[in-house]
């Protein structure tokens, strides 16, 4: 019994230490400078500037692309407003699912 509960302990640990590091992993890629430049590229529907700071990261890197950016970056605005049903219909549209993931509209 405590070798089975040592065992569900050391699983539980390593697990969270796993979680934690992925966190802390796209934490440290976050920056304001690139935030703003983010917020610039979707507000002026400006693909390859959103492309450069993408640098092929993701699955929407690979799904976006110049002829669908504005609707993409439409489905970005409605997100910021609060318009989540409208913001995921575009965002299935795409080929991006529901929208629940890391970024959350930001």
């Amino acid at each position: 019994m405590n070798k089975k509960l040592m065992g569900l302990g050391l699983t539980a640990l390593t697990l969270g230490g796993l979680a934690f590091g992925a966190n802390q992993a796209m934490a440290s890629n976050y920056s304001e400078e690139r935030h703003q430049a983010m917020t610039q590229a979707f507000a002026n529907k400006d693909y390859n500037a959103w492309k450069d700071l993408m640098s092929g990261k993701g699955r929407v890197s690979q799904i976006v692309n110049e002829g669908n950016f504005a609707r993409f970056a439409e489905a970005h605005q409605l997100m910021l407003e609060g318009k989540t049903d409208e913001a995921r219909t575009i965002r299935a549209e795409l080929g991006l699912g529901a929208g629940n993931g890391y970024h959350g509209g930001r």
